[in-house]
């Protein structure tokens, strides 16, 4: 059978295809400024919670556009790479909007590494580095000896935000972006250790957007509470362009805290918000079984759960602590984020499944390019105008990641008769900590460099709370003990990335023809 070819007869495969071409609905490509055209100057766009701050569509609007005049007075040009690295809050969300208008919002994780900052600013080719006035020292070392402008973002009580430094141009026209302009670009983890540039332009991700507020049902009553990073899509997609999409408010605080989340979700009325399983498990820790449920939860019409596996039982307790359904959604990067959804009510939702595809067509494939009927096990692919358009700079991924123009997302699963998508496993290695993905082969570069180190082999090791956490078998040359490695890694990684635990080892297990495997290690070292 060629490659491509359609396995099963069309029977077989109508109610799939049906479903795909409900959920497919003709779009209009804009920018993400465009995204707020429709919403009245004076309805309420951002709020910060502490300290307080409130931003109309009107201000959002206005601060958007003076903010890319600033950058482009800065030297920045379409095309050019804007560094990000700050905290969430008011002033990250004007800023990014106006980076993706004056050139490529690149926005960094605050947590990372001078090493990893270094990577990252340099690969992306970075012009300028934004950063808040204070803080984030490892990013200005890294900047300085890459010689990157650094670029302050300040917000004055009003939550006017202004950026200084660097050069100042005399004259520069009003930057304005077209849909096609490539807005952000991230990076993912891959299999080779190096991470992989994702180009998303205001088309992939403004669909997107729009996709998951049809989805949800978004309208400008709904108030989203925001605590994913805006240094990833989940974060800048689904809780916050989506929501502006369709002229709602959303509430980001600088930092999540179990401790002031329902405070917060009550006295700003929200609706709805998304996280990964990891902070769900964080919400329903506080919550003691026979007690009233939290006073903010009352308004809720739904919780969302992305990014990472939830069971079933952690969504049969969010449903009954916080009395609103609970709808598993499936996302990635090089998606723009959301590819799949459980419905709200009266709609069917299945638990275990990620549900069906919401504007983005789904398929199962076999290594040959085959697609296969429905509960016949394969690789999950996607397709769609919010889907990015490849790899940058990387021929070698792109030949791996798309087959007949479809892409390859690396995860293992299966469709029902409905067009629900169920995913058993994954085909790549990375490690899913809590919704981040990290790449094993990325920190064994790091322990091979330390001089003691003759071989290593990172993996995921099962946790209750982050789904998996980072560990790593070691052979070693010369002696050494687990604390001094975990205190090198603690030099050379960012927390989430750094092993928890290393194993000291006189060999790695393999396989019988002698392939180091990371499933087999991790099996090796797992509890019995």
């Amino acid at each position: 059978m060629p490659g491509g070819a359609l396995r099963g007869s069309v029977a077989d495969l109508r109610p799939y295809q049906e479903t795909q071409a409900s959920m497919t609905a003709p779009v209009t490509p804009t920018t993400l400024l465009g995204l707020l055209h429709d919403a009245p100057d004076g309805q309420t766009a951002l709020i910060q919670p502490e300290p307080h701050i409130r931003l109309t569509y009107g201000d959002v609007r206005t601060q958007v556009r003076a903010v890319a005049r600033a950058l482009a007075a800065a030297g920045v040009a379409a095309g050019d790479r804007v560094g990000m690295a700050l905290p969430n809050g008011a002033a990250n969300v004007i800023t990014f909007l106006a980076a993706s208008e004056a050139g490529t919002a690149a926005p960094l994780n605050p947590a990372y590494k001078e090493d990893e900052f270094r990577f990252y600013l340099e690969d992306t080719q970075a012009r300028v580095l934004l950063l808040p006035p204070d803080g984030l020292d490892e990013a200005r070392k890294a900047a300085a000896a890459l010689d990157i402008p650094v670029l302050t973002v300040h917000m004055d009580d009003q939550g006017t935000v202004s950026i200084t430094g660097g050069r100042t141009l005399a004259t520069t026209a009003a930057p304005e972006a077209a849909p096609g302009n490539v807005a952000l670009i991230l990076h993912t983890s891959g299999s080779t250790g190096r991470p992989k540039r994702v180009p998303l332009t205001h088309t992939n991700l403004s669909i997107s957007a729009r996709n998951v507020a049809r989805h949800y049902q978004l309208s400008a009553t709904d108030v989203s509470l925001c605590v994913m990073p805006l240094f990833h899509v989940h974060g800048l997609v689904a809780s916050t362009l989506a929501t502006l999409a369709t002229g709602g408010t959303v509430v980001v605080p600088v930092k999540f805290s179990p401790l002031s989340f329902w405070r917060i979700a009550r006295d700003h009325g929200a609706t709805w918000y998304s996280a990964v399983p990891t902070i769900h498990q964080l919400l329903l820790a506080r919550v003691t079984k026979g007690e009233p449920r939290p006073e903010g939860a009352a308004q809720l019409r739904f919780i969302r759960s992305c990014s990472a596996s939830l069971a079933p039982q952690v969504m049969h307790d969010l449903e009954e602590a916080f009395g609103a359904p609970v709808l598993e959604a499936y996302g990635m990067t090089e998606a723009a984020h959301q590819m799949s959804s459980n419905a709200l009510p009266p709609g069917h939702r299945q638990p275990g499944s990620v549900g069906h595809g919401t504007d983005v067509q789904i398929s199962i494939m076999d290594g040959g390019g085959n697609h296969l009927k429905p509960h016949e096990r394969g690789e999950v692919v996607i397709k769609g105008p919010n889907v990015t358009s490849g790899y940058e700079n990387n021929a070698e991924a792109n030949a791996t990641a798309f087959t007949d123009g479809w892409f390859r997302t690396g995860d293992q699963g299966f469709l029902d008769e409905r067009g629900y998508l169920t995913l058993t496993g994954r085909l790549k290695e990375m490690i899913n900590r809590g919704g981040e993905k990290i790449s094993p082969r990325e920190i064994d570069e790091v322990l091979l460099t330390h001089p003691r180190v003759a071989e290593a082999v990172a993996f995921g090791a099962a946790h209750p709370m982050w789904g998996e956490e980072v560990a790593a078998a070691v052979v070693v040359r010369e002696p050494i003990t687990e604390a001094e490695l975990l205190a090198f890694c603690k030099e050379k990684l960012s927390d989430f990335k750094r092993p928890k635990q290393i194993h000291i080892v006189e060999t790695i297990p393999r396989t019988a023809t002698g392939k180091i495997q990371r499933r087999i290690v991790a099996q090796a070292f797992s509890p019995s």
